[in-house]
């Protein structure tokens, strides 16, 4: 049960070139930064990214972005990148954007088994194009159909051996939810305990939706815009 790998670099070791991620955070809040250095030192392309942004242009994601790595994008906001804007301006990246909202549910029902479901949110616009719809008690809906990939990379505040996951604020957000929606959930702690250390009412993500689990290090937690109150 001991899910521990002695680097980031080995706990990403067999991601090929093709294949599928989600990567976790928001802005830059909560990204597996380990990870996505380890993975770019790995040098796999034509990714498929499933994210809710691609970092900034030089931090986040980006950093993939920025040395061609990554093929496809989806995700549901893309500002705070030039490099991005210019590689799909260009023709060179391939972006499927969601309603944020959609893009949750979407990753939330790969993980919970759920076939699809049917939303409201963006009925008449672009996003509807192509897809299913259903009116029901009156209102149009859309069929939106669950988000699957090869690995998830994610970043927890702290875990124990086993891969039982707790996480801190803001950066929360996407993690959680994208544990169980991979083949293999590969996950970067801030902190490992050992098993029972941590209180079980306290944990986000049980350890059967973990695979492999890593202690991160150095963090640099960067933050997008810094804005200070005036004196």
């Amino acid at each position: 049960m001991n899910k521990l790998q002695p680097s980031a670099d080995e706990a990403i070791r067999d991601i090929p070139d093709g294949a599928t991620l989600m990567v976790g955070g928001f802005g830059l809040a909560g990204n597996p930064e380990n990870l996505i250095a380890a993975l770019n030192r790995k040098g796999a392309k034509n990714l498929v990214v499933i994210s809710n942004n691609c970092g900034t242009t030089e931090l986040g994601l980006g950093v993939l972005l920025k040395s061609r790595q990554i093929r496809k994008m989806i995700a549901s906001y893309v500002g705070e990148n030039k490099e991005f804007e210019r590689q799909y301006l260009s023709g060179e990246l391939e972006v499927e954007l969601n309603p944020q909202g959609t893009l949750a549910e979407r990753i939330r029902a790969a993980a919970a088994g759920i076939g699809g479901f049917y939303t409201a949110t963006g009925v008449g616009t672009q996003i509807a194009e192509g897809k299913e719809t259903r009116v029901i008690a009156g209102r149009e809906y859309l069929l939106e159909l669950p988000l699957k990939a090869d690995f998830s990379l994610v970043k927890a505040w702290k875990a124990d051996t086993w891969g039982n996951l707790v996480f801190r604020k803001t950066a929360r957000n996407f993690n959680p939810v994208m544990c169980g929606a991979a083949g293999c959930t590969i996950v970067e702690a801030e902190e490992i305990v050992p098993v029972g250390e941590l209180p079980p009412d306290s944990i986000h993500v049980p350890s059967i939706y973990v695979q492999r689990l890593v202690l991160g290090k150095d963090y640099q937690k960067p933050i997008e815009r810094r804005t200070l109150r005036p004196r």
